[in-house]
C-alpha cells in the first residue's frame, strides 16, 4: 500500500456487474459525486465492463481493455456479478493477491433481527486454502480438493486483525478447526497464539462449528474474527444475516498493492430494471473505500466523506420512510438515493 499513500489524485476501476449492478451503480453515481464535490475528494473514476455482459460481448468476463483500466487504477470499485463472478471476482483477488477479505456485520436501524445491535468484524484470508482451486478428477468416481495453508499467509491476515482490533474493542476470536485438520489449520492456529499471544489483545480460539453455533447464540460475545478463507466465507454471511440481511453486507478486499469493494449480495437478476433494488452495501462499500483511501493519504477530507455517508444512510434507515421492498419498505431505489443525498451534510 506505500507505493500510492503519496498520491494525490486516486484512479478507480468502476465496474457496474450484471442484474441489478448497473442500476444500482448508476444511481449511486450521484451519491458520489455529491462527496467528491463537498470534499474536494481527488478520485478519477474510470467505468469498464467485466461480469456475464462482457462475456457475451467480448467472450471473456474480464476482457484485456477492463485489465489494462484495473491495472492503471489504485482501486476496483464495483457492483454485483452474475453467473461469471468466479472468473472475476476470485481472479481479481488472486491476480493483485488482495489477501485480506474484510466483511463488517453491523445492524441497521428499521431492519428486524432477533439480537438488537450487532457489531462484528469478520476478517478472513482471502487468497488459499480450498478456494486455490487445486481440485482434480483422481479417476470416473473419486475426485479431490488441496487445502493449502502458508505461514506467510497466515501471519499477514492475523496481523491485519490485530490491527483493526486495536481500533475497536481490542478482542480477536481466531477462528480454526485444528483439533481435526492438524497440519493446516494446526499451522494456522500456531502463528494466531505466536502473534497474539503477549499482545494489548484479548484473544481466544474457537473451532469453527462451535463459532457457527455461538454466532447464533449470542453475537454480542465476538468483535473481530480471524479465520481462514472457506471457514470466512461461510462465517461472514451467517454473521451479514445475523445483523439483518446479507443483502445489506459491504466488503473490501485488500492488498499491498490495490484494493477491491464490492457488494456482498448478487445480482438479483428477478428484481433487475424495475428500480426496486438496494443500494445499501454498495454504498457502505464506497464508504469503506473512503476509509481506505483515508489510511493510504492521511487526508482527513477522505475520512469525513466516509462518515458523512455512513451517517446519511443510517439517518435514512432511522427514519424509516423511504426503504426498499426487500427491507418491508415501499420506496424505489431512486427515492432511497435521493433520501441519502438530501443529508449528506
Amino acid at each position: 500500500m506505500n507505493n500510492v499513500s503519496l498520491c494525490m489524485e486516486y484512479r478507480i476501476a468502476l465496474l457496474p456487474g450484471d442484474g441489478i449492478g448497473p442500476e444500482i451503480v448508476a444511481n449511486s453515481k450521484k451519491i458520489l459525486s455529491k462527496l467528491v464535490e463537498n470534499y474536494a475528494l481527488n478520485l478519477q473514476i474510470t467505468e469498464v465492463e467485466a461480469g456475464d455482459s462482457a462475456l457475451a460481448k467480448y467472450g471473456d468476463p474480464l476482457p484485456k481493455q477492463t485489465l489494462d483500466i484495473i491495472n492503471k487504477s489504485h482501486i476496483i470499485l464495483k457492483g454485483p456479478v452474475g453467473e461469471s463472478a468466479m472468473d472475476v471476482v476470485v481472479k481479481l483477488r488472486q491476480m493483485y493477491d488482495m489477501y485480506a477479505n474484510i466483511r463488517p456485520a453491523k445492524s441497521l436501524p428499521n431492519v428486524p433481527n432477533k439480537y438488537g445491535n450487532v457489531d462484528i468484524l469478520i476478517v478472513r484470508e482471502n487468497t488459499e486454502d480450498l478456494y486455490k482451486g487445486f481440485e482434480f478428477m483422481l479417476s470416473d468416481d473419486t475426485s479431490i480438493g488441496i487445502k493449502v495453508i502458508t505461514k506467510k499467509a497466515s501471519e499477514r491476515i492475523v496481523k491485519v486483525a490485530l490491527k483493526y482490533a486495536l481500533e475497536r474493542n481490542k478482542k480477536i476470536t481466531c477462528v480454526h478447526k485444528a483439533n481435526v485438520m492438524r497440519i493446516t489449520d494446526g499451522l494456522f492456529s500456531r502463528v494466531c497464539k505466536e502473534i497474539l499471544k503477549g499482545s494489548e489483545v484479548k484473544f481466544e480460539e474457537m473451532y469453527v462449528d462451535a463459532a457457527a453455533a455461538n454466532l447464533v447464540r449470542d453475537p454480542s460475545r465476538f468483535d473481530v474474527i480471524v479465520t481462514t478463507n472457506v471457514y470466512g466465507d461461510i462465517l461472514s454471511d451467517e454473521a451479514a444475516q445475523i445483523a439483518g440481511s446479507l443483502g445489506l453486507a459491504p466488503s473490501a478486499n485488500i492488498g499491498d498493492s490495490k484494493a477491491l469493494f464490492e457488494p456482498v449480495h448478487g445480482a438479483a437478476f428477478d428484481i433487475a430494471g424495475k428500480n426496486i433494488a438496494n443500494p445499501t452495501a454498495f454504498l457502505l462499500s464506497v464508504s469503506m473505500m473512503l476509509d481506505y483511501i483515508y489510511s493510504l493519504s492521511k487526508e482527513i477530507k477522505y475520512k469525513h466523506a466516509s462518515n458523512a455517508l455512513q451517517n446519511a444512510i443510517y439517518e435514512v434507515y432511522k427514519e424509516g420512510k423511504t426503504l426498499t421492498p426487500d427491507i418491508g419498505g415501499s420506496a424505489k431505489l431512486t427515492d432511497f438515493i435521493d433520501a441519502i443525498y438530501s443529508k449528506i451534510a
